[in-house]
C-alpha cells in the first residue's frame, strides 16, 4: 500500500506518546512539579502530534469528528474515543502531579488502561483487514503493543522494562516479517478468486483493466523492490532494536542514554512503519495483475 508520510508519523509518534503515558499513569518515574510537566509535555506532544498528523491523510479532515459515531463497528472510531478519553484523563492526572504534588492513583491507572487501549485499537484497524493478508495476523497487535510499551519505557527511564519489551518487540518483528512474506500466497486469494472467474477455468491477465492509473492503484498497490526492502529491514532492526538493546546492556543507564536510545529507536520504528505499509499487498492488486 502507499506509505503516506502522515500515517508513518502518526503510528510512530502516537505509539511512543501513549506508551510513555502508560508508564506515567503507573507512577513511573516518580515525578511532581516541573519534572512531571516535562514528561507529560513530551508524552502529549508525541501522542497529539501523531494524531494530528493522521488527519492529513484524510480526504476531508473537517469530517473526522464523524468517526466517533461508529464505535459499534469501527476500530477507527474506537481508537478515536480511547485516544480522547486517555488524553482527558491524563490531563486531569497531570494537573494533580504538576500543580498539587498529588498522585491520584485510580485516575492514573484508568489513564494507563485507556492509553494501551488506544494502541491496541490502532493496531486492530489494520489487523481486521482480510484484504491485506500481511496485516491480518494476531502478531500485528503484539508488535504494536510491545513497541509502544518498550519505547515508552525508554522515555520514562525504565531500563529493565525497556530491555525486556524491546527484546519481545524484536522477536515479534522477526516473526511478523517471516509470516508476512508468505501471507498472500497462503491466503488462498488468486487472480481467479479476485475476478470470480476461477470456476470456468484457469485465469490469466490478458491486459490491464485500465490503460492509466486510478485511485486503487495509487493507494492500494505499491511495489517495493526486494533489495530495497531488505536494506530497510536491516535499518529497522539495527536502529529499532539492536542498538537500543546494546546500549541498555553495555552503557551505564541514565537520562542521556535513555534519551539517545529512544531517538535511535524511533528512527528504526519509522523505517519499520514505512515497510509496514509499503510491503502490504492488498488483494486488489491481483485484479490488476500486480502480484
Amino acid at each position: 500500500m502507499h506509505p503516506a508520510p502522515s500515517v508513518i508519523v502518526f503510528t510512530t509518534l502516537s505509539g511512543l506518546g501513549f506508551g510513555l503515558l502508560f508508564w506515567l499513569g503507573l507512577g513511573l518515574p516518580v515525578v511532581t512539579g516541573w519534572a512531571a510537566f516535562f514528561y507529560f509535555a513530551l508524552a502529549f506532544g508525541c501522542a497529539v502530534g501523531g494524531l494530528l498528523a493522521s488527519t492529513f491523510h484524510l480526504g476531508h479532515p473537517e469530517r473526522a469528528w464523524r468517526a466517533f459515531t461508529q464505535w459499534r463497528s469501527s476500530w477507527l472510531s474506537r481508537e478515536g474515543i480511547c485516544a480522547v478519553a486517555s488524553l482527558v484523563v491524563f490531563g486531569l492526572y497531570a494537573i494533580g502531579l504538576v500543580f498539587m504534588g498529588q498522585q491520584w492513583v485510580v485516575l492514573g491507572l484508568l489513564g494507563s488502561v485507556l492509553a494501551i487501549g488506544t494502541v491496541f485499537t490502532t493496531a486492530m484497524i489494520y489487523t481486521q483487514l482480510k484484504t491485506v493478508p500481511r496485516w491480518n495476523t494476531p502478531v500485528t497487535p503484539v508488535l504494536f503493543l510491545t513497541l509502544s510499551l518498550g519505547g515508552g519505557a525508554l522515555l520514562a527511564g525504565q531500563g529493565v522494562a525497556a530491555l525486556v519489551l524491546l527484546l519481545a518487540a524484536g522477536a515479534a518483528q522477526v516473526v511478523w516479517w517471516m509470516q508476512g512474506d508468505k501471507a498472500l500466497p497462503q491466503s488462498g486469494t488468486t487472480l481467479a478468486t479476485a475476478t470470480g472467474l476461477g470456476s470456468i477455468g484457469k485465469v490469466r491477465s490478458f491486459e490491464p483493466p485500465h490503460t492509466g492509473t486510478n485511485y486503487l492503484l495509487k493507494e492500494f498497490v505499491h511495489v517495493v523492490g526486494r533489495k530495497h526492502s531488505q536494506k530497510l529491514r536491516l535499518v529497522a532492526a539495527v536502529a529499532g532494536y539492536i542498538l537500543p538493546i546494546l546500549m541498555l546492556l553495555i552503557l551505564p543507564f541514565g537520562w542521556f542514554v535513555a534519551a539517545l536510545a529512544a531517538v535511535i529507536h524511533a528512527l528504526g520504528v519509522a523505517a519499520s512503519r514505512w515497510l509496514f505499509f509499503a510491503e502490504a499487498e492488498h488483494v486488489v492488486g491481483l485484479y490488476y495483475g500486480k502480484r
